[in-house]
């Protein structure tokens, strides 16, 4: 009911005064925080039956990028060559129905060797208003799943229900987190592993990918942080703990000119940064692949015991996390 409260009223409410008042909240719950965020210790435990990662990697890494908007659209390819350039690929997750998703883009990401998913459907945060509203939009999302080659999804603003999304015609989803207090729904699935979604009714089982590095809005834009201190602590403390180093960002807030950054950016600089420390860090200590290719190898190959579908961990706090989501 807040959700829907938030989404009501939002066109009445300037974007400034958004993040204005998102910005105060999540201050002041990141002090209030700190013993789970960035960092829940409970959730570097391994999963029973954990026989390590392939070739003996120490850690693993997985990039994924969620494109809000056209803005964010337009400057995909801008990011996909960085990375390019630095010797990652990721994946990359738009919203079919919200802005002009061109198929040439698709096939640029798409030949170059990275991944295209799909991030809800309209991106207006009522995918899971009602399970007859998420019936009809899966329709939707399924057959653009099947136009585009796609096999991973997203929900957006991570508002979700491992359920429903069972009726997704997906390999894995990715709408959850290891802990992350901020979001919406702040409750986190406790692991900074991959866990497997039975299948059941006759739907689908999927492999779910929890982000296990904060989002770079949260950190760039609403806390304002000036570095990536907060990244690289969590990179190592996950690479200590042999997790995976699963991180969401979003070309819609990242400045690749040399200009100064509008209201809701950050230097692109930071994200390099950080693809910079972990090639030059953790040279040959980590197993870099794409979400699919993560999904697969968890769905056939480790020997782990799966969690119950749903499996969440709820982060203990005074109050409810407020509800400014921060797409634009």
């Amino acid at each position: 009911m807040r959700n829907d409260l938030y989404y009501a009223l939002k066109p009445l409410i300037p974007r400034r005064l958004q993040l204005f008042l998102r910005r105060v909240m999540v201050l002041r719950k990141r002090r209030r925080l700190s013993s789970v965020w960035p960092i829940d210790p409970a959730a570097g435990a391994r999963p029973a039956g954990w026989n390590g990662w392939p070739a003996n990697k120490k850690f693993a890494l997985v990039l994924t990028h969620d494109v809000d908007t056209q803005r964010g659209h337009d400057k995909s390819l801008l990011l996909m060559n960085l990375e390019k350039e630095a010797g990652f690929v990721s994946s990359f997750n738009f919203v079919p129905e919200r802005y002009n998703v061109s198929c040439e883009v698709m096939d640029v990401i798409a030949d170059s060797g990275f991944e295209i998913g799909v991030h809800g459907l309209k991106h207006d945060g009522k995918l899971f208003s009602s399970r007859a509203a998420f019936e009809e939009q899966a329709v939707r999302i399924n057959q653009y799943i099947k136009d585009w080659g796609a096999v991973g999804f997203r929900a957006p603003s991570m508002i979700r229900n491992l359920d429903w999304i069972r009726d997704l015609n997906v390999e894995y989803d990715a709408s959850t987190f290891d802990t992350d207090p901020f979001e919406p729904q702040p409750e986190g699935a406790g692991t900074i592993f991959p866990f497997w979604v039975e299948a059941g009714e006759g739907k689908n089982g999927y492999v779910e990918l929890p982000y296990t590095l904060c989002q770079d809005f949260s950190l760039l834009v609403l806390m304002k942080d000036k570095g990536i201190a907060v990244w690289k602590e969590k990179l190592d403390w996950i690479a200590a703990r042999g997790g995976m180093a699963l991180i969401n960002t979003h070309p819609d807030y990242m400045n690749f000119t040399r200009l100064r950054c509008g209201l809701e950016e950050y230097p692109v600089a930071f994200y390099r940064e950080l693809l910079d420390y972990v090639r030059d860090r953790y040279a040959g200590d980590y197993w870099h692949v794409l979400p699919k290719d993560m999904a697969r190898f968890w769905k056939h190959g480790p020997n782990v015991a799966a969690p119950p579908v749903g499996t969440t961990r709820t982060v203990k706090e005074p109050e409810r996390v407020e509800s400014w989501h921060h797409e634009v």
